[in-house]
C-alpha cells in the first residue's frame, strides 16, 4: 500500500500530465489518508457540531478508522443524510446549511484530498477560489496587473450555483477522467444522500451537499468547463492584434510641437503640448485590437474587455447560453451587468473595480494614471462596518464584550480591525476610508474600557496610550497588559498598523508542489495507544472539548485530573483509554490531581 507522500506525487502526476485515473477507490483502504484527513479537520469548529445522530470527533480512534475502512471496502458504507439548519444572511435572508455525521466529515475530507491532488494541475489559473495557495487576493492581483485599458467589466453571477449542479452532468465530467466505477458511485451516493428538517427526510435531485467537506472542489471541477469555454472559445474569438495604432490627431499634434520647438516658436510649442496631454496617445476605437480577460472566485466571475459594448453583449449571451445548454446553470439578471471601465464601477470580491482616466495627474511630465485598474474600497461597506459601531446615530460601547478581560477585549478589536486592513491592503483609497473607520473603531473601545474600568473616555486614552515599536517606527496605540504567574505578560495594543497601499502582493500563490506531511502531533498521541491519564497500553479513543475556556473558568468546584491536564497542556485533546473515557463522560473519574 502507497504511503500519502508517493500517493500525492502519484496523483499529481497523472492529473499533470492529464492521464486518467483508474482503481483510485482501493486508496480509501489506506488508514494513513484517513489519519492525515483526522489530523486536518478536527480543530474545525463543526468537528463538535452533531448532525443527523450523535456522533462527533469525541471519541476518534484508530479502530473507528479501520471500521469505515472495512465497510468502504465491503461496499457497506452508507451516507448519512445531513442535518439541515439555516443562518442569516446579511440581507436578510436565510441560506440553508448541511451539517453532515463525523464519520461523514471524515471519508469526505479523504475523498477530497484524492480529488484535489489529482484536479489541482489541470484547473485553470484563472481559477483561485477553494483552491490551495490562491484566494481572492489572487484573483484582483491578477485585475490589477493584466487588466490596463480595459473599455467595459462584465460582472458574472450565477444563480443559486452550488443548489443547481446538474447530478448528471456533474457523474460525466467525472467519469471522463476517472475510470473506476466504486468511486463514482461514491460520490453519486453523497450527492443524493438527502437531508434531514425538522426531523423529516426530503431528496436532493440537484446541487452539491450544503457545508460538505467535498463540495467545494466538486464545484470547482463542474465550472472547470466554464473555465474551458471562457480561455478555449472566447479569448481566441475576441483577442486580436498586438497593439492599438496610434491617434491621428496625438500623432500630428506632437509632429507640430517638434517643428514649432525646431523653429524656435516656445509658445506655439508649449500650447501644441498641452493640447497633445489632453489626447489620449492610441485609438481606443481601434477595429484591429481587442482584449479579452477573465477571472473567477468561486460562482462570481469577471471579465474585463477592450473594445465595443455590443461585442461586450456579445460575449455575455454566449456565457449565458453555454451555462444553460452544457452546465444548466443560469446567470443572475440583477448581478450579471455590463460596467463601462471608466464613468462604472464594477463590484468583485468586495472591491469596486474601474480603470482610471485623467489627463491632468503627471510624474515627472508623465502621465501616470489613464488606463490602470483601480481597486477601490466601496463606501458602503464602511458605512456597514461603522454600523456595527453605532446605537442611536453615535458611538457606542458593545456590551457583549463588558465580561471579558480587558486584555481580550482590546485583543478582539485589534483582530478585527487587522482583518479590514489586511484584505483591503490593495485599494487605492485605502487611507482615506479605513483612516475614517479607525476613529469610529477607536473611540468604540474606548468607551468598552470606559464602562469595563467605570471611568471617562479621556481617562482610558491617558491610562492605557503608550508607545510601541512597528516596522514604521514608534506609534501610539493603546496598549492593556494581562499578568502572569509564572510566565511572560500577555500584551494587546489597538492601532499601530500601517494604513498604505499595497501594490501587488507578493507570493500570495506559491508554487503547487508542496510536500505533504501526513505526521500530525495528535495522530502520533493516538497510534502511541497510551492513556495520558492512567498510563495504561492499549486501544484508546481522543477525548474533545469544544474550547478551553468551558473549563477553564475560575470559581468552579476542584477541577479533576483530566481538566488540570488539558489546562496545564492548553490542548482540547487528550488520549484516554476506553475506561477513563467512559469514567469522564460520567462525571466518575476521580485520578489523582498534579
Amino acid at each position: 500500500m502507497h504511503t500519502v507522500p508517493k500517493m500525492q506525487w502519484i496523483l499529481q502526476d497523472r492529473g499533470r500530465r492529464g492521464l486518467c485515473l483508474e482503481r483510485v477507490y482501493r486508496y480509501l483502504y489506506n488508514p494513513e489518508l484517513h489519519l492525515a484527513s483526522y489530523g486536518k479537520i478536527y480543530r474545525n469548529n463543526g468537528a463538535m457540531t452533531k448532525g443527523t445522530t450523535q456522533e462527533t470527533v469525541d471519541g476518534m480512534s484508530f479502530q473507528k478508522i479501520l471500521r469505515i475502512i472495512d465497510c468502504l471496502r465491503d461496499g457497506r458504507y452508507r451516507w448519512t443524510p445531513v442535518r439541515r439548519i439555516y443562518i442569516l444572511k446579511k440581507n436578510g435572508k436565510q441560506r440553508p446549511l448541511g451539517l453532515p455525521t463525523w464519520s461523514d466529515k471524515l471519508v469526505q475530507e479523504s475523498m477530497r484530498t484524492i480529488l484535489e491532488w489529482y484536479y489541482e494541475p489541470q484547473f485553470s489559473d484563472s481559477s483561485c477560489g477553494f483552491r490551495p495557495r490562491r484566494g481572492c487576493h489572487t484573483a484582483l492581483n491578477r485585475i490589477a496587473k493584466t487588466w490596463t485599458g480595459a473599455s467595459w467589466f462584465i460582472e458574472g453571477d450565477i444563480s443559486g450555483c452550488f443548489d443547481n449542479i446538474n447530478h448528471e452532468i456533474l457523474l460525466n465530467i467525472l467519469r471522463e477522467k476517472i475510470h473506476d466505477g466504486r468511486f463514482i458511485d461514491l460520490i453519486s451516493g453523497l450527492l443524493k444522500s438527502g437531508y434531514m428538517e425538522d426531523w423529516k427526510y426530503n431528496a436532493t435531485l440537484s446541487g452539491s451537499p450544503q457545508g460538505g467537506i467535498v463540495s467545494p472542489i466538486l464545484a470547482n471541477i463542474y465550472l472547470d468547463r466554464l473555465d474551458k469555454f471562457v480561455e478555449q472559445v472566447l479569448l481566441p474569438d475576441f483577442n486580436r492584434g498586438t497593439v492599438r495604432r496610434t491617434n491621428q490627431a496625438y500623432h500630428n499634434l506632437q509632429k507640430m510641437a517638434a517643428r514649432r520647438k525646431k523653429s524656435g516658436d516656445v509658445e506655439g510649442y508649449r500650447e501644441c503640448m498641452r493640447k497633445k496631454g489632453l489626447l489620449p496617445s492610441k485609438d481606443f476605437n481601434d477595429p484591429n485590437y481587442r482584449r479579452l480577460r477573465y477571472v473567477r472566485y468561486a460562482d462570481d466571475f469577471l471579465l474585463g474587455f477592450c473594445g465595443l459594448k455590443q461585442e461586450a453583449e456579445e460575449i455575455k449571451d454566449r456565457l449565458r447560453d453555454f451555462l444553460q445548454e452544457s452546465l444548466k446553470l443560469n446567470l443572475s439578471p440583477e448581478k450579471t451587468l455590463i460596467t463601462h471601465a471608466r464613468t462604472q464601477k464594477a463590484r468583485f470580491l468586495g472591491y469596486e473595480i474601474c480603470v482610471s482616466h485623467n489627463n491632468l495627474h503627471r510624474a515627472n511630465g508623465v502621465r501616470r494614471s489613464n488606463g490602470k485598474v483601480c481597486l477601490l474600497i466601496p463606501s458602503a461597506v464602511i458605512n456597514d462596518k461603522i454600523s456595527c459601531y453605532l446605537k442611536h446615530g453615535k458611538i457606542s460601547h458593545r456590551p457583549e464584550l463588558l465580561p471579558d478581560h480587558p486584555w481580550s477585549i482590546v485583543a478582539r478589536y485589534q483582530a478585527e480591525w487587522r482583518g479590514l486592513v489586511e484584505y483591503y491592503q490593495l485599494a487605492w483609497n485605502m487611507n482615506a476610508r479605513l483612516g475614517r473607520l479607525f476613529y469610529f473603531i477607536n473611540v468604540s473601545l474606548a468607551k468598552t474600557l470606559a464602562c469595563k474600568f467605570q471611568i471617562s473616555r479621556k481617562a482610558v486614552f491617558d491610562r492605557f496610550t503608550s508607545e510601541v515599536k512597528t516596522p514604521l517606527g514608534m506609534r501610539k496605540v493603546l496598549l492593556i497588559r494581562k499578568e502572569r504567574p509564572d510566565k511572560p505578560d500577555l500584551v494587546a495594543y489597538f492601532g499601530g498598523i500601517n494604513l498604505a497601499r499595497t501594490k501587488i502582493i507578493r507570493n500570495c500563490d506559491p508554487p503547487l508542489r508542496v510536500p505533504f506531511n501526513p505526521k500530525c502531533e495528535l495522530v502520533e498521541r493516538l497510534l502511541a495507544d497510551e492513556c495520558e491519564l492512567c498510563g495504561r497500553k492499549g486501544a484508546c479513543e481522543v477525548h474533545h472539548i469544544r474550547k478551553l475556556a468551558d473549563i477553564d473558568q475560575p470559581g468552579r468546584r476542584v477541577k479533576p485530573d483530566w481538566v488540570k491536564r488539558m489546562i496545564a497542556r492548553r490542548r482540547k485533546t487528550l488520549v484516554v483509554c476506553l475506561s477513563c473515557h467512559q469514567n469522564i463522560h460520567n462525571g466518575r473519574y476521580d485520578g489523582k490531581a498534579i
